[in-house]
């Protein structure tokens, strides 16, 4: 299908941060074969910092290092809406949304989330071509979108390509996704990782979306302390309510372990700077391959081939007892708990010294 030049798309992809990372190589892919193509992105407040650096979201020209990828952001935050769906904020902001998504005259949109609420937001373009995934997540979503297209990837970096591909015709394949680049965040991260040090640093995230998916934090203490003691610099990066985890690793490394509250431009900031990522199923271990940074997943109930590193050199951790299972359980997987310390230090220096692997 041939688009015009000043062709205007709009990406609905709203959160959360793993999913829009996923979702960020197809659109780069777009980008960089449409250089002229107005592209707007309509996303949780709260993930800005994965498309504009603070403060650049609207600004003139809309496309440069911190906001590299889209010219407008359009912002929904729909799980708030969710909580006080008739009250006076809600309707004015989703009006208001409404009202900016009409105004952007858009061509197409394309909804690579797969929801109902996904779709809903989308179809406030009211745009004739609303394309989707022929098997969205909630199948339901389908009936709401006018273009539907079969996926064959395994991987939803895979499938998001697909559907990308159908909208100008394009046979687009993964690329590098852009980030965006804060300077503030920038500054901030030389001064915890001083570029003069030539100390490694490796960052690990302890927690996870729910209990099923978290290696025990005592693991991760003892991969931290065997990486101190190998002369690494270890970071533990404390998501909200994680702050008890990433205490018990400081402690048991007797405070050689640093936790670090990050803000998200922060966390992308340093880990552009890392030498390795050791995490389980979470955003920050696909921000670290977005950034292109070595990866340790770990991985329990979620299925790697789906979900899992893409794009960047990495090991996957998964006992073959695990099956796919979203089930919210507070404990963790059973599967999860057969995978040891030693282990994970085993793929970590698969990846740290390459040169040394079997």
């Amino acid at each position: 299908m041939q688009t015009h030049s000043n062709f205007r798309l709009l990406v609905v992809r709203l959160g959360a941060m793993g999913d829009i990372l996923h979702a960020l190589p197809a659109v780069t892919a777009l980008r960089q074969a449409h250089p002229d193509w107005v592209i707007g992105w309509v996303v949780e407040p709260c993930w800005q910092a994965l498309l504009a650096a603070e403060g650049s979201a609207g600004r003139q020209p809309a496309r440069n290092s911190t906001q590299p990828l889209v010219d407008r952001l359009h912002f929904a935050a729909t799980k708030e809406w969710r909580k006080s769906p008739f009250s006076r904020q809600t309707l004015h902001e989703f009006t208001a949304l409404r009202a900016a998504l009409r105004a952007g005259e858009y061509d197409a949109v394309i909804d690579l989330q797969g929801a109902i609420r996904s779709a809903v937001v989308a179809r406030l373009a009211g745009c004739r071509r609303l394309i989707g995934e022929a098997e969205p997540r909630e199948r339901a979503a389908r009936w709401l979108f006018s273009e539907r297209i079969a996926t064959h990837g395994v991987h939803v970096i895979e499938q998001d390509i697909e559907v990308a591909s159908a909208i100008a015709g394009d046979a687009l394949t993964p690329v590098s996704p852009w980030l965006p680049v804060d300077p503030a965040a920038e500054r901030w991260a030389d001064e915890i990782l001083p570029p003069a040090s030539g100390q490694p640093a490796v960052l690990i995230t302890p927690g996870a979306g729910w209990g099923a998916k978290r290696w025990p934090v005592e693991r991760y203490a003892v991969v931290a302390q065997s990486l101190i003691a190998r002369g690494f610099r270890v970071l533990i990066n404390v998501g909200p309510g994680e702050a008890p985890l990433a205490e018990l690793i400081a402690s048991q490394t007797g405070g050689a372990a640093t936790p670090l509250a990050c803000t998200l431009p922060q966390l992308i900031a340093l880990t552009r700077r890392v030498s390795l990522a050791i995490a389980g199923d979470t955003g920050p271990l696909h921000l670290a391959c977005a950034l292109g940074r070595p990866v340790v997943g770990i991985y329990g109930p979620t299925d790697p081939s789906r979900n899992g590193p893409f794009g960047t050199q990495f090991k996957v951790l998964r006992s073959p007892e695990s099956r796919r299972d979203h089930t919210r359980r507070a404990t963790p997987e059973s599967g999860l708990l057969t995978i040891q310390p030693d282990d994970v230090l085993r793929a970590a220096d698969a990846l740290l010294y390459p040169e040394t692997a079997s």
